[in-house]
C-alpha cells in the first residue's frame, strides 16, 4: 500500500491537544522536536478546587500559556460544575466561570495556540457548550445548531490557520463541525456513521481531520470521507488516535470485557493499523487504561498516558523508543494518580499531563498535574 505520511512541513504556531477519552490534536504546532529519551516527570502544584475534582483535557500554546479543563464537585455519576485552569509560565490559576451561567456540567476538551483557544463541554441540562478564550478568561461562543435538539459537542482541535474543528453530532447525523472567518459548517455525515457522537478528533499536520470512537474511525480530507473498520473489542472505549501514515495509525483506549465482579478494572488497549487490519499491541501493563497519545513534533509516535491498576501511586506513561513502546513512570505520590489527558508544549518541548488524585470521582479527590 502506498505509504502516505501526514506531514506538510512548517505549519505555523499551535498546540498539541490531549483528549480523555475525548481529546484530539492539532496541525498547528511547528515540528520543533522529535521523540527523545526518558522524561523526568515532576508534580506541579495545582490550585485547590471543590472536592471530587478532575481535569479531563489540557492544551498548550507554548511554555508560558496552557489551559486545562474538567469538573469539580462531582458526586459519582452526578456531574458537578465546570472547572478551568490557566498556566502563565509560573503557576496554574483557577478561573472564575460564574459569568457563563454554566452552573452544572463539565468541560471535556480544549485546544489552543497563541492565536486562538476553544473548549467544549455540556451543561447539567445536556446542552452542548462552546467557549472561546478572550485572552483573560473563557466566554460563551455561538455555533451552528447550538439550540437545536440533538446537538452534541465532544472534541475540539485547531488547524494550521487556527480554524476550529469540532467533533459531535447534529440531528442530521453529521459528526464534524468546522468554523472559520466565514462562519460555521457541518460537514456531510460519514458513511455508516454511528448513532452517537464520536469520542473525539485529531487534525494531522497535513491538514486531514479524523474522528474516532469504538464504532467509527474516519478521515475527512476536505473532499470526502474515508473510513476504517471499527477496532475490535468486547466493550472498548477509544481515548486517542495518532495517524502517522496510511499504513501506520495508533489507537489508544481500554476495554472492560464482559461481566466480572463490581470494581473490575478495564484492560489497557493499544491497537495499530498497518493498512489492512487493526492488530493489538502488547503493553507493559494490562489492567488499567491508556488515556491519550501525542506525536513527536514531526507526526510520529512519542508518548502515551496511562493508568496502571496495580501501581496507582504514579502515572504509567509509555515512550516510543527504537520502534517499541516502553514504560516511563511519573513521580511517586502519596495518593492514587489517574492521568486523563496529555499534551506536548510547542517551542520548548516537554509535556503536560493532567487528571485527578483518585481512581474514582468522589470526595476528597483533587486535580493532579505533572510535567
Amino acid at each position: 500500500m502506498r505509504r502516505r505520511r501526514f506531514i506538510s512541513g512548517l505549519l505555523g504556531a499551535g498546540a498539541g491537544v490531549g483528549l480523555t477519552s475525548s481529546s484530539g490534536g492539532t496541525a498547528g504546532a511547528a515540528p520543533v522536536r522529535a521523540a527523545g529519551g526518558p522524561h523526568d516527570w515532576q508534580t506541579v502544584p495545582a490550585p485547590a478546587c471543590a472536592t471530587a475534582a478532575q481535569l479531563l483535557a489540557v492544551a498548550a500554546a507554548g511554555p508560558d500559556l496552557a489551559w486545562a479543563v474538567g469538573e469539580e464537585g462531582r458526586n459519582g455519576s452526578t456531574r458537578g460544575k465546570p472547572l478551568a485552569l490557566v498556566w502563565d509560565g509560573s503557576i496554574w490559576t483557577r478561573l472564575d466561570l460564574t459569568h457563563l451561567g454554566f452552573s452544572g456540567g463539565h468541560l471535556r476538551a480544549v485546544a489552543g495556540s497563541y492565536g486562538a483557544a476553544w473548549a467544549v463541554g455540556v451543561d447539567s441540562g445536556g446542552a452542548a457548550r462552546l467557549l472561546r478564550w478572550d485572552g483573560t478568561t473563557w466566554q460563551e461562543a455561538e455555533f451552528a445548531g447550538r439550540s437545536a435538539y440533538g446537538t452534541a459537542l465532544t472534541g475540539v482541535a485547531l488547524d494550521a490557520d487556527d480554524h476550529v474543528w469540532l467533533s459531535g453530532r447534529n440531528s442530521d447525523g453529521c459528526v464534524l463541525l468546522h468554523g472559520d472567518a466565514d462562519g460555521w459548517l457541518w460537514l456531510p455525515p460519514p458513511p455508516n456513521g454511528p448513532p452517537t457522537a464520536p469520542a473525539g478528533l485529531r487534525v494531522t499536520r497535513g491538514g486531514d481531520v479524523w474522528v474516532y470512537d469504538s464504532a467509527l474511525v474516519a478521515r475527512w480530507d476536505h473532499e470526502e470521507w474515508t473510513g476504517l473498520p471499527a477496532p475490535a473489542g468486547l466493550r472498548p472505549y477509544v481515548t486517542g488516535l495518532l495517524p502517522v501514515a496510511d499504513d501506520d495509525i495508533w489507537l489508544t483506549g481500554y476495554d472492560y470485557g464482559v461481566g466480572g465482579p463490581p470494581g473490575k478494572p478495564p484492560s489497557a488497549m493499544l491497537k495499530h493499523w498497518d493498512g489492512g487490519a487493526w492488530a493489538s499491541v502488547a503493553t507493559p501493563f494490562t489492567p488499567g487504561m491508556l488515556t491519550a497519545i501525542v506525536d513527536d513534533g514531526l507526526g510520529g509516535p512519542d508518548r502515551i498516558a496511562g493508568w496502571d491498576f496495580w501501581d496507582q501511586t504514579r502515572s504509567h506513561h509509555l515512550r516510543w523508543e527504537a520502534g517499541a513502546w516502553v514504560s516511563e513512570r511519573g513521580p511517586l505520590s502519596a495518593t492514587p494518580v489517574l492521568v486523563n489527558a496529555l499534551a506536548t508544549v510547542p517551542g520548548a518541548g516537554g509535556y503536560w499531563a493532567v487528571g485527578t488524585d483518585s481512581a474514582s470521582p468522589y470526595p476528597p479527590a483533587q486535580v493532579h498535574i505533572e510535567r
